[in-house]
C-alpha cells in the first residue's frame, strides 16, 4: 500500500480487499478518494478508526469467504462498512453480521465514501494542499491493474456478474491512456489490461474516438492496446501490457501482429469455459471450439512466443463423461499453455441453477483431477521446450541470502501474469537487483508450473 505522511488526528481506515482484481481496483480508488478527504490508512485492525471489506459475491464459496471476513474484522476492530459485489445481499450480510455499520453494493464509490464520513468523520478538511496525495495502490509498484471498463452483455447461465455489476461500461479511452501514463510514471512496469469483457471495449459507446496525444484514438482494444504498447515515458523502456478476460472475438486476430512487433506481451487470457457444444450452448456461450482451434494456429504462425491462458467449468448441469472426454480431447489438441479449472457451483440468481441433470459432487471431483492432470502434462512439456533458452523476466521479490551468500529472486517471464500463471525463480543474482527490474534470465530448469534459471 502506497502511504504517505500521518498527520497526529487524522482518522484512518483499514481495507480488506477479496476477489478478483476488479474488486482490487475498486479498493485503490475508495482508498485513493479518502486518502484526499484527509483519511490515513491503517495496515491492521487495531489502528483503524473503521474497517472496509470489499466482498467477492461471485460464487457461494466466495460468499462464505467474505461472511468469514466480515466476521474477523467485527472481532478484530468492530467497526465496520461492507462494500463490493456481495453488497447486493445487504440482508444475508447484517443477519450474519449485525453489527455492521453500512452495507455498498459493487463500485458504488461515493455510497461508501459517504458511509466512512458518516462513521469515522475526518478531524478536518481534505489535507490535499498540506501532504503528498499519491494514489493508493495495493500491489507491487512495479505492477499495475487498469480497469478499462465494467459490467458486461453477456448472460452467461453460470455468471451473475449483469446483475452485480451492470451492462458494460467502458471509460473514455484518453482517461484509461491518461491512467496508464500517470501509472507508468509512478514506475509501473507491467500494466495489467482488466474488464469483465475486454475484447468488447467501446461497444457501449460506439468506438467513439478521443484524441490522444495529438493522434485520434477509437474506444476499441486493438486501438487501446497500441497506445498502451506505445506509452514513453522519457525515454525510458515501454511498460509490458498484459491482456485479460479476452473473449475471443474475430477482432482479436488484431491484436497478435501487435505482440509479435513487441507492443504487447505475447499473452492472451481467453476464458474458455468448455469445449463440448452441447455444453456451451447450455451455458448460453459461442459454440466455435473448431474455429477456436484453427485461429490458435494462426495466432502460433503470427506470433510464436504467444502464451493462451484460460479457466474452465467442470461439472455444468447436463454435461456427460462424453462431454467431459472432448474437453480433454480439445485440451491435447488446443495444447493451451496455463489453465485453470473450477468445479461448478450454484450461485444464487444463476439461471443454471434451475437446469437438469445436475452433476454429483463426486463426479466433479473425479472430473477435475483427471483434467488437472492433462493440464499439467502439457504446461510441463511447455515449460521444459523453454530450458536453455534467454528470455526477460521481471523481478517480483528478491530475498535474503543463504549460509553460502547466495540471494534468489523471484520473477515472472511475459507467458506469466502475477498470481494466477507460475514463477521463474532464480537461484543466484545480484544484491542490487530489486522488485520490478528486467533483467535476462538463462533458464536451466523447469517442472509443471515454473522455470528455474540464472541472472546473466
Amino acid at each position: 500500500m502506497n502511504t504517505a505522511t500521518t498527520l497526529p488526528d487524522q482518522k484512518k481506515v483499514g481495507m480488506v480487499s477479496l476477489g478478483c482484481p476488479k474488486a482490487l481496483v475498486d479498493s485503490e480508488r475508495i482508498l485513493t478518494r479518502l486518502r484526499a478527504d484527509g483519511y490515513a490508512m491503517s495496515p491492521d485492525y487495531a489502528g483503524a478508526d473503521v474497517v472496509l471489506v470489499n466482498t467477492c459475491g461471485f460464487l457461494d464459496s466466495a460468499k462464505e469467504e467474505s461472511l468469514a471476513a466480515i466476521g474477523e474484522a467485527i472481532s478484530e476492530n468492530g467497526r465496520v462498512i461492507v462494500t463490493g459485489c456481495m453488497g447486493d445481499e445487504a440482508e444475508a450480510i447484517r443477519a450474519a453480521h449485525p453489527q455492521v455499520l453500512a452495507v455498498t453494493g459493487a463500485h458504488q464509490y461515493e455510497q461508501v465514501v459517504d458511509a466512512v464520513h458518516e462513521h469515522a468523520p475526518p478531524s478536518q478538511g481534505p489535507y490535499v494542499d498540506l501532504i503528498p496525495q499519491p494514489d493508493i495502490k495495493l500491489t507491487p509498484r512495479h505492477y499495475s491493474y487498469l480497469k478499462i471498463s465494467e459490467g458486461c452483455n453477456h448472460s452467461c447461465a453460470f455468471c451473475i456478474i449483469p446483475d452485480l455489476r451492470g451492462k458494460l461500461s467502458s471509460r473514455r479511452v484518453d482517461a484509461v491512456l491518461r491512467e496508464a501514463e500517470k501509472l507508468v510514471e509512478a514506475g509501473t512496469k507491467e500494466l495489467l489490461v482488466i474488464s469483465q469483457d475486454t475484447s468488447a471495449y467501446g461497444v457501449d459507446t460506439r468506438h467513439e474516438v478521443r484524441t490522444w496525444k495529438g493522434r485520434e484514438v477509437r474506444a476499441h482494444m486493438t486501438d487501446l492496446a497500441r497506445e498502451l504498447g506505445r506509452l514513453d515515458i522519457g525515454g525510458g523502456t515501454p511498460p509490458w501490457v498484459r491482456l485479460h478476460y479476452v473473449y475471443p472475438y474475430p477482432h482479436v486476430d488484431a491484436v497478435i501482429p501487435l505482440m509479435a512487433e513487441g507492443l504487447l506481451t505475447p499473452y492472451l487470457d481467453i476464458p474458455f469455459q468448455h469445449a463440448a457444444p452441447s455444453v456451451l450452448k447450455r451455458m448460453k456461450r459461442p459454440a466455435n471450439e473448431a474455429t477456436v482451434l484453427q485461429r490458435l494456429k494462426n495466432w502460433r504462425e503470427i506470433c510464436p512466443e504467444i502464451a493462451v491462458r484460460s479457466s474452465f467449468v467442470l461439472g455444468f448441469p447436463g454435461e456427460t463423461e462424453e462431454d467431459f472426454r472432448y474437453l480433454l480431447e480439445w485440451l491435447e489438441e488446443a495444447q493451451l499453455d496455463r489453465v485453470g479449472a473450477f468445479k461448478f457451483e450454484p450461485v444464487a440468481g444463476a439461471q443454471a441453477n434451475a437446469l437438469p441433470d445436475q452433476v454429483a459432487e463426486e463426479v466433479k471431483a473425479e472430473r477435475y483431477a483427471r483434467f488437472m492432470e492433462v493440464s499439467a502434462r502439457i504446461s510441463a512439456a511447455k515449460l521444459g521446450a523453454k530450458v536453455g533458452r534467454t528470455m526477460p523476466v521481471i523481478i517480483d521479490e528478491v530475498g535474503e541470502p543463504d549460509e553460502d551468500g547466495d540471494i534468489g529472486a523471484t520473477g515472472r517471464s511475459q507467458t506469466d501474469a502475477p498470481e494466477i500463471d507460475g514463477n521463474v525463480l532464480l537461484r543466484s543474482v545480484s544484491h542490487t537487483l530489486v522488485a520490478g527490474d528486467i533483467v535476462d534470465v538463462l533458464i536451466e530448469d523447469a517442472d509443471e508450473h515454473d522455470l528455474y534459471g540464472v541472472h546473466i
